[in-house]
């Protein structure tokens, strides 16, 4: 016995003492759980299950299939290319899902009791997402109609064989462009409809309005509930959608809400009496908590559930028994699934809910439930990307897979430490994170960085990133934090910074750096900052108010809102809820709160970074604050990432270029 124990000991010992730290070429190691679907009875769960391809620099995803108690845990599709959306069937015998293993992305359907699928479709243009009728006999969809609009001049036609300039495109919108997509062609998302049975679909949507994804089906399958926003002042009014009905017979359209305010999420309860949606009376402010509301099948009687909450709400799921609804949502940088009865009493039922956004400690995630009542959902802590978890009212939640373990058994991770601490100017609680580099030694100094969050109204938590790992394993001590205007603290908290971003954020900031040093193992004179579109616009505000840190790094940042908010795409949201009015009409407004009027105070050495097909924060805007720089004789360097939009980690060599040549510019700069 004690020869064995003494052996499992020498093997833990010597496997500790073999683990590397993580670098950038396990970037293309990892994997992680994107979608959860427990199947009707609450026995089976089909989980999209997602990892890096080193040779195709990208992501692709198949589909696992698990007992719910983690047992007989296998894949049901294999291949380097895209299975997504599941969806099970309401008798549980059958799955619905999205692939593009023959080229071009079609709507599959398989036959659970074996291994029998067939295509269902053979579209020519992509489509959105769907969902199957109550009664199983039909596959509702989005799918976008290219339209032709009437030309302008009448141009001359080329020669046979004459080799002219591609025409010129024509735009007279004012939505032309979306980061990701990049410019859009002329015409309109609609809803249409697909027997499931194969066949051709029919389009019940019609009119030069949006439809998007966000719709379900009445309890009967005779309807359609959807969101939209076919207001008269569509373009310039973004964020007043209500709710419509669709009747896919007669396609007559019925609107359900007129709230000014969106409503979205929209299901409806199993005995057909209730509409559950999300939405929020619009005050036109920065930040407005999405709640969760109840109305009659006929949009009367709209009532909130979950307000006193005061948390931004978001997939509200019917029970099977039709008294209450499951919903999820982030509170003090943790994502909570939870259930309310309807009238308004909240039950938790788990946490860490997490996992989808794998360069950074976002919150997302989402859950499914059985009829049983039992949910399965994507589980993230800072140990491990999003993995599979499963539980029920009154019992214990279980993580069944482990998709990692094999990776993280050879690589010794960083650990994260919560930490809270109140802000200089007011003294208001802060919380964040400190991420150290794996050996930590208290007693030692190291360099630290400060990584601020985007968004700015969006959350970092207690959740995995790629990132943190990646610049602690180099030797930093990294400390991400909640500033105000952070999401998941109530209404009152994020809208702190409303017209006033960037503001006593600032202050936030600057106190955690001063918190985190307080503790006694950072070196003082090795201090840097970096941050990614809020979190860059922060970056380049910081140097400009301060020159405490050794070089900084700003990505994807906002750095004259005069500029950005007639450049980016949305261009009638921004000047709405984020500022006074327009920027002609409130100039010095615009720019006190922009970053490039405070250039003549920089003198710490920054670099910056977009994408170049970035439409969220246009280029233009380090472009211009990269001259501004120059011309005053700062070190600055501009990295220009190719093939990407506003998500650096859309490919997997992005994110690492993002991270490496951060940690270049700091080593470069770094007192030794």
């Amino acid at each position: 016995m004690k020869i064995a124990l003494y052996t499992f000991l020498l093997l833990l010992s010597f496997n500790l003492a073999a683990q590397e730290k993580f670098d950038y070429p396990d970037v293309f190691q990892l994997e992680w759980i994107a979608d959860a679907q427990i199947s009707p009875d609450g026995s089976r769960i089909i989980y999209v299950r997602k990892y890096n391809d080193i040779m195709d620099d990208c992501s692709y995803s198949n589909l696992w299939i698990v007992n719910a108690d983690g047992s007989d845990n296998r894949p049901i599709t294999t291949g380097n290319h895209d299975d997504f959306a599941p969806k099970w069937t309401n008798d549980g015998k059958k799955l619905l899902y999205k692939s593009n293993r023959d080229g071009s992305t079609q709507l599959y359907l398989r036959w659970m009791d074996g291994n029998t699928e067939t295509r269902l479709t053979n579209f020519k243009k992509p489509f959105g997402g769907f969902k199957l009728s109550p009664d199983g006999n039909w596959i509702a969809f989005t799918q976008f109609v290219e339209s032709t609009p009437k030309s302008l001049v009448t141009l001359p036609t080329a020669p046979k064989d004459a080799k002219w300039a591609e025409a010129p495109k024509y735009i007279d919108e004012i939505n032309y462009r979306n980061d990701g997509p990049g410019y859009l062609k002329p015409g309109y998302g609609h809803i249409f409809v697909l027997s499931a049975d194969g066949g051709t679909p029919f389009q019940v949507t019609t009119g030069d309005f949006r439809h998007g994804e966000d719709f379900c089906w009445s309890h009967d399958s005779k309807s359609i509930i959807f969101s939209a926003n076919r207001n008269e002042n569509r373009d310039l009014d973004p964020v007043n959608t209500d709710l419509y009905e669709v009747y896919i017979k007669t396609k007559v359209l019925k609107t359900l809400t007129t709230r000014k305010g969106p409503e979205g999420d929209p299901t409806v309860s199993p005995d057909g009496k209730w509409i559950a949606c999300t939405g929020f009376e619009d005050k036109v402010q920065g930040h407005q908590t999405t709640n969760l509301y109840v109305m009659n099948r006929d949009g009367s009687g709209m009532k909130s559930l979950a307000e006193k909450l005061d948390r931004g709400v978001e997939s509200p799921t019917w029970s099977a028994d039709g008294k209450g609804i499951y919903f999820q949502y982030d509170d003090h940088g943790d994502t909570w699934i939870a259930y309310t009865d309807l009238t308004g009493n909240v039950t938790k039922l788990a946490n860490e809910v997490g996992g989808l956004s794998l360069g950074r400690p976002y919150s997302g995630g989402m859950f499914s439930v059985a009829k049983n009542g039992r949910f399965a959902f994507t589980h993230s802590t800072p140990d491990h990307p999003a993995d599979l978890a499963t539980g029920m009212k009154g019992t214990k939640v279980q993580r069944i897979t482990f998709v990692n373990d094999d990776l993280f058994s050879m690589k010794k991770p960083g650990k994260v430490e919560e930490i809270n601490y109140p802000s200089s100017f007011d003294k208001r609680n802060i919380q964040g994170w400190v991420c150290y580099p794996p050996d930590f030694d208290p007693a030692k100094k190291y360099p630290f960085i400060l990584e601020i969050h985007g968004g700015p109204f969006t959350n970092y938590g207690n959740r995995y990133s790629v990132e943190m790992q990646l610049y602690a394993a180099k030797g930093y001590v990294v400390l991400y934090t909640n500033p105000r205007g952070s999401t998941s603290y109530g209404g009152e908290f994020g809208n702190l910074i409303h017209h006033n971003y960037p503001g006593q954020d600032y202050d936030d900031l600057m106190s955690g750096v001063d918190a985190v040093i307080a503790k006694g193992f950072v070196d003082t004179e090795n201090l840097f900052v970096t941050g990614g579109s809020g979190g860059g616009l922060l970056t380049a505000w910081i140097v400009g108010h301060n020159n405490r840190f050794r070089a900084a790094v700003s990505a994807k940042p906002v750095l004259n809102w005069y500029s950005h908010v007639l450049y980016a795409d949305g261009p009638a949201f921004f000047y709405k809820y984020w500022f006074p009015g327009k920027p002609w009409d409130f100039t010095d407004h615009y720019m006190k709160r922009s970053p490039i009027s405070y250039v003549n105070d920089v003198k710490t050495p920054t670099m910056l970074m977009t994408g170049e097909q970035d439409y969220r924060t246009p280029i233009g805007e380090i472009e211009q604050y990269y001259s501004a720089l120059k011309i005053n004789g700062v070190e600055t360097a501009m990295v220009r990432l190719q093939e990407s939009g506003h998500s650096m980690d859309a490919r997997p060599s992005n994110l690492i270029s993002k991270v490496a040549y951060t940690i270049g510019w700091f080593e470069k700069y770094r007192k030794k």
